[in-house]
């Protein structure tokens, strides 16, 4: 979620009057809803109609990062005169492993 949903979320309450969002008091720790640790994400959309505002699961379990070792690098000594150039590439990629393991909240019209 992004810094906007967690501020609203901060505000919620349960039927025992007590906060679901839990603010970290050490550093270095995460703050909690209902427990589970929360990160903040700015690349998240607002709370509004229609939108995935949420995303809950297990990201460990749900989404799998692939990292080629090593980097490639090509050797350019013909395009700028006199100087050589050299460009870089490393293969990354990623993709959902297993989508019951993640979960977005949809927001539903007001």
């Amino acid at each position: 979620m992004n810094s906007n949903t967690a501020a609203r979320l901060a505000k919620l309450k349960d039927g025992e009057g007590n906060y679901l969002w839990r603010q970290a008091f050490t550093v270095g720790e995460p703050a909690t809803l209902l427990g589970y640790p929360v990160e903040i994400d700015e690349g998240m959309p607002n709370v509004e109609a229609g939108a995935l505002a949420i995303a809950f699961g297990n990201f460990r379990r749900g989404y799998l990062i692939n990292d080629r070792w090593g980097t490639r690098l090509l050797r350019d000594p013909y395009t700028n005169k006199p100087f050589v150039m050299f460009y870089s590439t490393k293969r990354v990629g990623g993709g959902v492993l297993d989508p019951n393991a993640i979960r977005l909240l949809k927001i539903k019209a007001a």
